[in-house]
């Protein structure tokens, strides 16, 4: 036995230390993965994010959480209960402190009815049934400065809050003379809808200058050609929608999720058409938002 304030010798610190590390290995406990919540709507990205992310990034938990209003993604991700968010730009406070990875695609409003109704501006909506989109989304929310801005008070028609899905079955079967919906191009299920049901999509495009002096200076025009559904050309109003991010994720984080979205593109516009235009180029501009530092880092890696 060694005396009081001997050293110990070399072998037998080697031997303990031998010992401490296979504990630590047999006791399992693993560095816990990294939490990454995604606020996300019904429909969204999110789950699709979420799911490359599980699958191509070590040590990190995707997951999505839905926001209870409009301005919701942002609002979680102040609050620190989400580190990502899709979001309109429309919809943004000037005041949320988020960054953001991407712009994601330009989000069109529609307003669609079937071909054979005497549907020709907002005005005409009056007197009838009319979906302003579900409650609490993006879609309610500019519709309804779009109705205000037109002069179309909420007991002039008979209104509904139907989600995407629920209002293409009304507006087939008859059960709703219009509905609005807010998305990129093409809409998946309006294009099915136009399909096999003749639609018109009613043309916003004068309704822009009013919306960007009333409410917010992110609205532009944008185009529908015939060859997005089946029906007409149109114009109608437009902002984008972008990937928030809060301003603590971490820079090599926010690059490899930039990356992912951006290298599989193609993957995520099978079942999101509107990510068909997505580019490095489009993507950086992310106004009124700032770009966060690892996205920008991710964009002048791949700058020509």
């Amino acid at each position: 036995m060694n005396a009081p304030g001997s050293p110990v010798p070399r072998r037998t610190a080697l031997a303990g230390l031998v010992v401490l590390l296979g504990a630590a290995a047999c006791s399992g406990t693993a560095p816990q993965p990294r939490r990454l919540r995604i606020a996300a709507g019904a429909g969204d990205l999110g789950a699709d994010l979420a799911a490359l992310v599980n699958a191509h990034l070590r040590n990190v938990a995707a997951s999505v959480v839905r926001p209870a209003a409009p301005t919701g993604a942002a609002d979680l991700i102040a609050r620190g209960e989400a580190e990502l968010g899709f979001s309109q730009t429309d919809i943004l406070g000037p005041d949320q402190s988020v960054t953001a990875l991407a712009r994601v695609y330009d989000d069109l409003l529609h307003l669609v009815v079937q071909a054979d109704r005497p549907i020709t501006t907002v005005d005409d909506l009056r007197g009838r049934r009319v979906s302003v989109g579900e409650s609490g989304s993006g879609t309610a929310v500019t519709a309804g400065r779009l109705l205000a801005a037109a002069g179309v008070e909420a007991g002039a028609y008979d209104r509904s809050e139907l989600g995407l899905d629920d209002a293409i079955g009304a507006l087939a079967r008859g059960d709703v003379d219009a509905f609005f919906f807010s998305g990129g191009l093409p809409v998946a299920g309006i294009r099915d809808l136009s399909a096999r049901t003749r639609i018109r999509i009613v043309d916003l495009a004068g309704w822009a200058g009013t919306l960007r002096g009333t409410y917010s200076d992110v609205y532009v025009v944008r185009n529908i050609p015939t060859s997005t559904y089946q029906a007409p050309p149109s114009a109608t109003i437009a902002d984008t929608t972008l990937l928030l991010a809060s301003a603590s994720l971490p820079d090599a984080l926010a690059f490899d999720v930039t990356r992912l979205l951006l290298e599989h593109r193609d993957t995520l516009a099978a079942t999101h058409p509107a990510l068909e235009a997505l580019d490095a180029r489009s993507a950086v501009a992310t106004m009124p938002a700032p770009l966060h530092p690892g996205a920008a880092r991710y964009y002048r890696s791949v700058k020509p």
